[in-house]
């Protein structure tokens, strides 16, 4: 296998990155935390209102990057076994054999997670988290390059299945997406006049290989942290399992160590992405929200006083001493 430079993988990924936000436009945090994901190699919960180019944002990094897309509609009659695949009788030798399903592919989205029952939810979220799929005695791993990318809308929650707080941890970021501001619509306006008439002039990408997005993985971890910004990253997350006494009462249960893991990846790739060879306490803090949004559990007093989780990670970055 031919080695990729550091170089070319990064050219790579910002042209990929810059082709996404002239498709994706006024959602450039969407756009940022999607490449993220990828070169983290986990996975993105994505939180708006319809029509705000969450399934697009997915959808135009599968058109560039190398690998297979699938998009799975959950609904409330959707079966495991659609998601993970079936076994099928053969009657010319009388056998069962595995038929994969579309979890089995590189680029996944699943549109309205909420909207399909527990079970469902359960067979998507182990494959993500255990790489791998179990039928019976066999056993079948999933692509090496495996990215799904979950959405919810947050107006209907009639007929919706909230997803379960410990299965939520499952995934890299949470991110929510607003509406974008004046000057993005008109911008939007005048793609969609233009890709109607098939007269779209944005500059092409070439396509990002897999061998360049596993390049760029390993380029994360050889990043420089030093060592105050180490703990000041678990110090972050002992916050939230052991909070002071203004926030004791807002927290119930704080982040798993999956979150202290997501902190590092994530502040890592905010770095590379910018173009730099070490971490700062800006980066972690910068990422902070989208990682510890969803795994903050708050108590029922903060739930009734109105407090976000969002404003609670607020008052730890204010709370915790930067290094």
């Amino acid at each position: 296998m031919n080695t990729v430079s550091t170089e070319s993988t990064f050219s790579a990924i910002h042209d990929v990155s810059r082709w996404l936000e002239s498709k994706i436009i006024g959602q450039e945090s969407l756009v940022q935390r999607l490449i993220m994901a990828l070169l983290c190699g986990g996975h993105l919960l994505v939180e708006g209102a319809p029509g705000l180019a969450k399934t697009r944002a997915i959808k135009e990094l599968a058109e560039v990057v190398e690998g297979e897309f699938h998009r799975i509609q959950f609904t409330p009659d959707l079966l495991p076994s659609d998601v993970t695949g079936t076994e099928i009788f053969r009657p010319e030798d009388g056998t069962f054999k595995f038929q994969k399903g579309p979890i089995f592919h590189n680029l996944i989205l699943a549109d309205e997670i909420n909207r399909a029952p527990a079970k469902v939810q359960s067979a998507l979220l182990e494959a993500m988290a255990e790489h791998q799929v179990s039928v019976g005695s066999d056993t079948f791993a999933l692509p090496e390059l495996f990215l799904v990318m979950a959405t919810q809308n947050p107006i209907e929650q009639e007929g919706t299945y909230p997803l379960p707080e410990a299965q939520l941890d499952r995934f890299l970021m949470h991110v929510v997406v607003d509406y974008p501001d004046s000057e993005s619509e008109r911008k939007i306006l005048n793609l969609v006049r233009a890709e109607a008439q098939k007269n779209q002039t944005t500059d092409s990408v070439l396509p990002l290989s897999q061998q360049s997005i596993f390049a760029a993985r390993q380029a994360l971890l050889k990043l420089h942290m030093a060592e105050p910004v180490e703990r000041y990253i678990v110090a972050l997350i002992m916050a939230t399992r052991e909070p002071g006494k203004d926030l004791s009462k807002w927290i119930e249960y704080g982040a798993s160590p999956r979150g202290t893991i997501a902190l590092d990846i994530c502040s890592r790739a905010l770095a590379w992405l910018n173009n730099r060879e070490f971490v700062t306490p800006q980066d972690v803090q910068a990422i902070a929200h989208d990682v510890l949004r969803h795994r903050l559990i708050l108590t029922f007093e903060a739930d009734a006083q109105g407090i976000t989780t969002d404003h609670v990670i607020d008052q730890l970055i204010e709370q915790v001493p930067v290094p």
